[in-house]
């Protein structure tokens, strides 16, 4: 099962879950943007949820399928399309592709989000750098030869040859818990150290244009001021620190004033004051936003974040389970309660 990249699109690179173990070498964890999706993308293909896949952004890539496949839509929609037969491939379901079409994912509405996950059976098969196949762009390895994809590349299918194809036409359950139930809601902040998470949280932003998979930039929305660091240890008049170790999701306050939510690719290190990080349960919203859109912080608590992580686990152990008609999971989840 093999796809060739006949336009690449806008940023598409293989993405798996991380790269975990090595950060204490400056090595950035990295992996999917939303990683709800992506996990959702891999168990619609038949794929384990942490297998290597394309991260679509904005504007998806043109792909020539050579041989008969089932792949795994998840994220965003962005408009894609089988283009001999004009059948539109919304994201949330698995498909049977003919050998000879080509797919297409030429963009979505200006509203919708950021990326979107494409899978295949056994996920895409490139060489493990350090333990995993996501392209890490800012080192120049992972995925195919640490870049995005170009015209001519190939994408094969790890599973074995010729596999049993798995179902086709699957649509992943909606099930509570799932990050994108409510829509337009605030991303879920825990406070850093000092007290500027108030200010965050009261102001509108919006997503700058130099916004990466690094991190999402934002600029105030409206009237809106600048944000100047006070927790301690801001060095007076600089707004920075010493350099201290930054986590996806923190909340940086550079020196202009700006501040910026670090993404799966941010660096290891950091010496700006970090007001709030966004909860892990809100990793997958977070990375749905597109520049230009508002964006909204409420604070929470820790224990409100772990739990609202634990349910969205549950969820996808939920709907990994309604996929293979494991009817046990069900009845489990009803003896506890649920």
């Amino acid at each position: 099962m093999t796809l060739e990249v006949v336009e690449p699109g806008l940023l598409t690179t293989v993405q798996d879950a991380g790269r975990f173990g090595w950060t204490h070498l400056g090595v950035p964890v990295g992996g999917a943007c939303d990683p709800w999706s992506y996990a959702v993308a891999n168990l619609l293909a038949g794929a384990d949820a942490g297998a290597a896949a394309l991260e679509m952004t904005i504007v998806g890539p043109t792909l020539e399928v050579r041989a008969a496949t089932v792949v795994g839509l998840a994220g965003t929609d962005l408009g894609g399309v089988v283009r001999e037969t004009g059948r539109r491939l919304p994201p949330g379901r698995s498909y049977a592709i003919a050998a000879g079409s080509t797919i297409a994912f030429p963009g979505g509405d200006p509203g919708a989000g950021a990326r979107a996950y494409l899978a295949l059976p056994g996920g895409i098969d490139v060489p493990a750098v350090l333990g995993s196949r996501a392209t890490l762009l800012s080192a120049g390895f992972g995925g195919i030869h640490g870049r995005p994809i170009r015209a001519g590349d190939l994408l094969a299918s790890a599973a074995a040859v010729d596999p049993a194809l798995p179902p086709a036409e699957r649509a992943w359950p909606w099930l509570d818990g799932d990050p994108f139930a409510s829509p337009g809601e605030p991303l879920r902040v825990v406070a850093g150290p000092g007290p500027d998470v108030e200010e965050i949280a009261s102001r509108v932003w919006r997503g700058g244009p130099d916004s990466d998979r690094i991190g999402l930039r934002l600029e105030a929305a409206g009237d809106a001021a600048t944000v100047t660091a006070t927790g301690p240890g801001a060095a007076a008049g600089s707004g920075e620190l010493l350099s201290h170790g930054v986590v996806h999701g923190a909340i940086q306050l550079t020196p202009g004033g700006r501040p910026l939510v670090l993404l799966a690719d941010h660096q290891t290190t950091g010496g700006y004051p970090v007001a709030a990080v966004v909860a892990r349960a809100d990793y997958p919203r977070l990375g749905q936003l597109r520049p230009g859109e508002v964006v909204r912080f409420v604070a929470v608590r820790p224990d409100e974040a772990r739990a609202a992580y634990t349910e969205q686990g549950r969820a996808l152990a939920r709907g990994a389970a309604a996929l293979r008609g494991d009817d046990a999971w069900d009845e489990l989840w009803r003896s506890a309660g649920r």
